[in-house]
């Protein structure tokens, strides 16, 4: 391996980062006699606009250090999504081939931001072929599989180093409830809500972790029955979130709440955040708020104060032809004028009634 090269590689990669400002802690507007406050990690500021960016920096990090890439590795991933987007723009910062394996009935917008980060998209029929065929071309070129699904757990630092959790904290510092009592987060490969719960726990914090799961993923199944086997076999509606099967980066024993978000409450929650802060985000992002305001509505009834946060995974204008598309959405099935009106009703009572 040239560690020369590697070297640069390196730097080259942390000095993007070190370019980056950090992402914004936004303030979703609740009334201020609840005594509780609600935060959005705004990931959508990143240089390849959602919280993938993260995740993409640490896979390829992590395959440099670990002798898997080189000046001349064709690096491959398995996904439609911003995943693929995020490692195609460093793969182009290194000068590397890179091959996103995804479903043909792939959105046109996300294969056009893959290929404008100079990567190519090697579409299959069956989307469960993803990772099978993503192993054999990299097999074939003698390349790297990249595989989200099973290192983003291992390949972020949970300990620190700048990650999500580190930064959230750091932020929160100088808030009136600084100590988050919950982090709400989605799942795609799992990565994220891991790192926010060994992160806490070595910090001795009392946070605790909800990861929100939209319909037809296996994670919320898997979480309440113990089968790490669990599948539906469906795919999510929502990008970025929720999986037919459990991916290997998923960790249950470091999560204390699942709550299972119906995909129309995710739409309507995105709609209430354009609504109500004038920030339009993706599906996850609803999901995540949908969650965060259940836990919100069991505070009050407790009697309890503090903060939650959660994050605002990508931008909305990636989904201007889908989620916020009202003939889309009529499309789908999706009901959401019955999940607005629950969310309405619960931000001017504080109840919950769904």
């Amino acid at each position: 391996m040239n560690r020369a090269w590697v070297r640069e590689a390196v730097r080259l990669i942390e000095a993007d980062a070190n370019r980056s400002a950090d992402t914004h802690l936004l303030v979703f507007p609740l009334p201020p006699e609840w005594g509780i406050d609600l935060y959005l990690k705004d990931e959508s500021v990143h240089p390849t606009g959602s919280l993938k960016h993260r995740l993409a920096r640490s896979l390829l990090l992590y395959g440099l250090v670990n002798g898997q890439i080189g000046p001349d590795t064709t690096l491959i991933e398995a996904s439609s999504g911003s995943t693929a987007v995020s490692e195609a723009y460093f793969a182009r910062m290194l000068g590397l081939d890179f091959v996103a394996v995804m479903p043909r009935k792939t959105s046109p917008e996300k294969v056009q931001l893959i290929e404008f980060y100079g990567g190519r998209c090697h579409f299959v029929d069956i989307p469960a072929e993803m990772y099978t065929e993503a192993e054999r071309l990299a097999t074939e070129c003698r390349g790297h599989y990249l595989d989200q699904f099973t290192y983003a757990e291992r390949a972020t630092d949970w300990r620190g180093n700048n990650n999500i959790a580190e930064s959230v904290f750091a932020q929160m510092r100088l808030e009136r409830h600084p100590v988050p009592t919950w982090i709400v987060v989605g799942a795609g490969t799992g990565g994220t809500s891991a790192t926010f719960g060994r992160y806490v726990r070595y910090r001795r914090h009392t946070t605790r972790i909800c990861v929100v799961d939209p319909e037809n993923s296996s994670f919320y199944g898997a979480w309440q029955t113990g089968a790490l086997d669990y599948t539906t076999g469906m795919p999510s509606r929502i990008e970025g979130i929720g999986r037919p099967r459990v991916e290997p980066s998923f960790v249950p024993d470091v999560i204390d709440e699942m709550i299972q978000v119906p995909d129309a409450a995710s739409m309507a929650a995105i709609r209430l955040l354009r609504e109500r802060t004038g920030h339009w985000a993706g599906g996850s992002t609803g999901t995540n708020l949908y969650g965060a305001f259940q836990l919100i509505a069991r505070m009050l009834e407790a009697g309890r104060h503090g903060s939650v946060v959660t994050l605002l995974c990508d931008g909305g204008e990636r989904y201007a032809h889908t989620y916020y598309n009202d003939e889309w959405l009529a499309e789908q099935g999706f009901d959401v004028a019955a999940h607005s009106a629950v969310l309405e009703k619960f931000l001017e009572s504080g109840r919950w009634a769904s």
